[in-house]
């Protein structure tokens, strides 16, 4: 999310949680002050994820401030065992998973609109013993297929925007209903 407005939107239309990416040079990277209008946006019961592959302890405090449920992040912070958000580790074909996280994301595309490896998010789902987020290349026309996989969750940026950052109201609305469609048969 780049908007309070997207945050509104995602809440709106059922999504579970919204992201914000910080200290990246990502077209989707926002501000600790944006992040923390977007957040404010969003409903009282929507997680709230920073996304980041920042390796400063200093950014990293910043993010902690927002108060996320939860922090994507891909650098080996060590981070304490007790804590008041999740951690989610990113993989990649061919990585293990981790073993300081409590979910990880299976996301080669890093927001460039890479469709996920179908094969290896099979098997990782199949043998993770933590939660397993798809992401990469999601879109409300291919959604159906990835949630058959049974991921915990889902993570789309790209695949529901007008351009880079800015959401699209009818894909988002799509996304999350094929998204649910697709749950609540498998």
């Amino acid at each position: 999310m780049t908007r309070p407005e997207d945050a509104r939107l995602a809440d709106r239309a059922g999504a579970d949680a919204i992201g914000v990416v910080l200290f990246s040079d990502s077209p989707r990277s926002v501000s600790v002050a944006q992040a923390s209008d977007i957040f404010r946006a969003a409903g009282p019961y929507m997680g709230r994820v920073c996304v980041s592959h920042t390796s400063s302890p200093g950014e990293l405090r910043e993010i902690l401030a927002l108060q996320p449920t939860a922090i994507q992040i891909s650098h080996p912070h060590i981070l304490p065992a007790s804590r008041p958000y999740q951690v989610i580790r990113v993989i990649r074909p061919g990585d293990p998973i981790p073993s300081a996280a409590d979910a990880v994301i299976v996301d080669a595309s890093m927001g460039r609109g890479v469709i996920y490896d179908h094969e290896y998010s099979k098997t990782i789902i199949s043998m993770s013993k933590i939660p397993v987020i798809l992401a990469g290349g999601l879109t409300p026309e291919n959604i159906r297929d990835a949630v058959r996989l049974r991921p915990y969750a889902v993570d789309v940026a790209s695949g529901v925007e007008s351009s880079p950052g800015i959401k699209d109201a009818e894909k988002v609305m799509a996304f999350v209903k094929n998204a649910r469609e697709a749950s609540h048969a498998a």
